[in-house]
């Protein structure tokens, strides 16, 4: 029964699959018949089967050109064994007669071994030295001599021990120096030869351009470290008084007395310039939307700045005008429109021919009228003035507030974490400072300008009123 339904199972399923194949099969190709079906089935069968013969024929020849290969691949193995047990023999015994001689020159050398043994390590710690040594940069090869003595296990002869203390007391005197000479520099017109001037071992320059350079000891693993010793620092020091020193001493002449820049820490000062933030990267660029440290309270103080000082400029301007078109109106018989001066007495001919008091109610409507054109922006500049040291102390809430999260996340060993919000905190109360204080100034120039013409404006209408009367009574 299991047989019979295992056959009905497949014939079922090859059924099915030639089914499925026939629907992709074209028009022309369609069985139209069960024993076409079986028929196609008994092909399709007998392809396969001839496929998967040859399929394990290919398997059975690659199985044996596999066990041909893995015996060559043992008798090379087992050859190399031998080769490797051969070499080691002959190393074994390179190596016990190594320590045979060592020995016999240990004995051969006496009480020199220990005397040349410190020769050897002191001219190992004097080339270290040097090479750590800004003069090196000079002369690049004066380690060789060390390099060689320290090295080398046979006896130093007379003139390799006499240079040992010859380099020092070079090394002596070339620290007194301030020289001129022609070294590569690495990041400079791709590694060209510059004239460059060097201040003892302290700090060395670029005699042309006055830009500070870097020295970077030699490495036994690099071949060409000798071409690279210097290199331009990439942030050069933005002190005046450090970059016209350095110029002074590259132009000055052969025994001329020159005040010259000192790096007492031998490069580490210099490079610690790489760490310090620019003016335009502490409190950023407005035009780029960058707030610097103050992040985007930063942005929102600069702008503020920016808008107020150019409102409050063009409010001077116009007050300013007010102001010299008044004291000119002031000389002036015939009144203008353009002042508020003339359009005062402009209000006076229209009311000449009233009576006193009602001529002085016309020109105090006059001058109130003026005085919202004279006071116009004055409010906003004094909002100004107000709203920033408060955007200041807002960016300091929130620097500290960034601060304590990070203190609280990271814990307080390493003060890199706080320093972002603490930069924030005390950047944005600077520039708020930094923003306030113009517009307080202009406010205050603005308002003694209004000030000044509202009084003119006062006093020239008292005086109009009090002719006016006075003519009338003596009419």
């Amino acid at each position: 029964m299991d047989i019979k339904m295992k056959f009905f199972t497949k014939t079922t399923a090859a059924l099915v699959g030639s089914a499925v194949m026939l629907s992709a099969m074209p028009a022309s190709a369609q069985i139209s018949s069960v024993g076409q079906l079986l028929d196609k089935v008994r092909q399709d069968s007998a392809k396969t089967a001839a496929e998967n013969r040859e399929r394990e024929a290919k398997f059975a020849a690659r199985k044996n050109q596999q066990s041909a290969l893995l015996s060559t691949a043992r008798g090379e193995l087992a050859t190399l064994e031998r080769k490797a047990n051969s070499v080691q023999s002959t190393f074994d015994a390179n190596q016990n007669r190594i320590t045979r001689l060592e020995g016999e020159l240990k004995n051969a050398q006496g009480d020199f071994g220990e005397v040349f043994g410190l020769a050897r390590a002191k001219a190992g710690e004097f080339k270290a030295i040097l090479d750590n040594s800004l003069i090196t940069a000079e002369y690049p090869t004066r380690t060789a001599v060390l390099e060689e003595v320290s090295e080398s296990k046979a006896l130093p002869n007379t003139d390799q021990l006499n240079a040992i203390w010859q380099t020092m007391l070079g090394e002596i005197q070339a620290q007194r120096q301030v020289t001129t000479f022609e070294a590569p520099v690495a990041n400079v017109d791709d590694g060209a030869m510059q004239s460059v001037t060097r201040v003892g071992p302290f700090v060395a320059f670029t005699k042309s351009g006055g830009n500070f350079l870097a020295y970077n000891p030699p490495s036994s693993e690099d071949g060409e470290a000798e071409s690279l010793l210097l290199s331009k620092l990439p942030k050069q020091p933005t002190e005046k008084s450090v970059t016209s020193a350095a110029s002074k001493v590259a132009g000055a002449a052969p025994g001329t007395l020159v005040y010259a820049p000192v790096d007492p820490t031998r490069g580490g000062l210099l490079k610690s310039f790489e760490r310090v933030p620019t003016r335009e990267e502490r409190v950023g660029n407005p035009f780029k939307f960058d707030g610097g440290y103050g992040g985007n309270i930063g942005v929102m103080i600069w702008w503020l700045l920016i808008l107020g000082a150019v409102f409050g400029v063009l409010n001077f301007l116009r007050l300013l005008m007010t102001y010299f078109g008044v004291n000119a109106q002031k000389r002036k018989a015939q009144a203008s429109k353009s002042n508020p001066l003339g359009r005062i007495m402009m209000a006076y001919d229209e009311s000449r021919n009233k009576d006193g008091d009602t001529v002085e109610l016309k020109l105090d409507e006059a001058i109130l009228r003026e005085s919202p054109r004279l006071e116009m922006g004055l409010v906003l500049l004094k909002l100004g003035a107000g709203i920033a040291p408060l955007l200041g102390l807002l960016g300091t809430v929130t620097g500290m507030i960034k601060t304590f999260q990070a203190m609280m996340i990271y814990g307080t060993g390493d003060p890199q974490l706080m320093a972002g919000g603490i930069s924030e905190a005390l950047v944005t109360t600077m520039m708020g400072l930094i923003a306030a204080i113009p517009l307080l100034i202009l406010h205050s120039i603005c308002s003694s300008l209004a000030r000044s013409v509202q009084s003119t404006l006062e006093e020239q209408s008292a005086g109009i009123v009090a002719r006016h009367v006075e003519a009338r009574g003596g009419v």
